[in-house]
């Protein structure tokens, strides 16, 4: 096993604010980087001042706001139901949690409960898009590390997924297939027979995956030890999902605070163990999500042969409407973890608040303190390897 590779006690490690940064670099003659706004590592529209002192960075902090849109206030202008299509921007990479979430928080206010069938035909197509989001995760990190190989193979297998989820609603990115009391469509006839045949081949092809670049050697010494996030310091910072997980906290909504049928399924938590470095390292965070990857063959499995037959929506009324003040919350596991909606009703067709959290936001929070002590080389190694998407950081 490598020593964790650690960011050197500085003291410039209180927090302070970008002008104070400017003011001291004029002083100590370190040199300033714009690391994006456009610039193909920060996976989106993100920007990153780099204060670096040759190759190694005294500090790297993240810049964001280019793609604030307001979705939030569009929530408290839309009508519930005309909401929908927007949650989908929320993370257009795993746009299916979105849209549960806010499904969720609204059925709450409503008292609905969701047909049976509707929520097996919820979890498939979440899990489904769960391994197409962290196909896009480990294609994009290897070839941000210099792997150019990987990304293709991971892109084929995500454009299977896309042709089933396309079948099922429609869609390839965006897809507007949940409704508030279940879902838009039943499955095509034939749909579980193509998921499981899509399940049998994509097995086989996360063994050769690992193989390829999971357990390659180059790879593993680019990342093991790398930017190693502690227990408690995952927890201090909030992070969610696989970043939290890889730090060996085994918390997944779908456990801890189970919806839907995931109770139902028999599935594990995958958690870091510092196999080839540290606990929390960066390897650590890649191999987690190639774990979960595995973990939801396993529960598409067991959707398709438990689903039962039925309707796949409650009767809702068409014009929604609340006594003002009512209010729910909702939490999902997404693809980047916890995902959160908070509604408070507004007495009429449409919310007083709309509130999201995101697993984006919470990590970029860690960039900062993390890339103390890095080469500028493993910034990008580390961006990608908490696997944010721009969308869910500016609402």
């Amino acid at each position: 096993m490598t020593e964790p590779r650690r960011a050197p006690e500085s003291p410039t490690m209180e927090m302070t604010s970008n002008k104070e940064v400017l003011r001291r670099i004029e002083y100590t003659g370190d040199m300033l980087l714009n690391m994006g706004p456009q610039h193909p590592s920060t996976h989106g529209v993100i920007n990153f001042l780099v204060q670096t002192d040759g190759e190694v960075m005294k500090r790297a902090i993240p810049e964001v706001g280019y793609l604030h849109r307001s979705i939030e206030k569009i929530g408290e202008k839309c009508t519930y139901n005309g909401f929908m299509p927007y949650t989908d921007r929320v993370d257009y990479i795993a746009a299916m949690f979105a849209n549960q979430g806010w499904a969720m928080a609204v059925e709450r206010l409503l008292g609905v409960e969701v047909p049976k069938r509707a929520e097996y035909c919820r979890v498939i197509a979440c899990e489904l898009n769960r391994i197409a989001s962290h196909l896009i995760s480990a294609g994009t990190m290897a070839m941000d590390v210099g792997a150019v190989t990987p990304f293709p193979y991971a892109l084929r297998e995500r454009e299977f997924i896309n042709d089933l989820l396309e079948e099922l609603c429609g869609a390839r990115l965006t897809y507007n297939y949940l409704r508030i009391g279940g879902v838009a469509f039943d499955l095509p006839e034939g749909y579980a027979d193509k998921v499981i045949t899509f399940v049998d081949h994509f097995e086989k092809i996360l063994v050769e995956f690992n193989r390829l670049i999971t357990n390659n050697e180059i790879f593993v010494q680019r990342l093991a030890g790398l930017a190693a996030i502690p227990r408690e310091m995952a927890i201090d910072y909030c992070l969610v999902g696989p970043n939290l997980r890889a730090s060996g906290v085994p918390f997944d909504v779908r456990k801890d605070l189970p919806y839907s049928i995931y109770p139902e399924l028999q599935f594990e938590v995958p958690v870091g163990r510092g196999e080839m470095g540290a606990v929390g390292d960066a390897w650590d965070r890649f191999s987690v999500r190639i774990a979960e990857m595995k973990q939801s063959c396993r529960i598409l499995r067991q959707c398709i042969a438990q689903i039962p037959k039925g309707e796949t929506m409650a009767k809702v009324p068409r014009k929604i409407k609340f006594t003002e003040g009512l209010e729910a919350y909702s939490r999902i596991e997404s693809a980047r973890g916890d995902m959160q909606y908070y509604v408070v009703a507004g007495g009429g067709e449409n919310a007083y608040r709309v509130k999201v959290r995101t697993g984006s936001f919470t990590a970029m929070g860690i960039i900062d303190v993390l890339s103390r002590g890095l080469m500028i080389a493993d910034l990008v190694a580390l961006i990608a390897s908490l696997d944010v998407v721009a969308p869910e950081i500016d609402r």
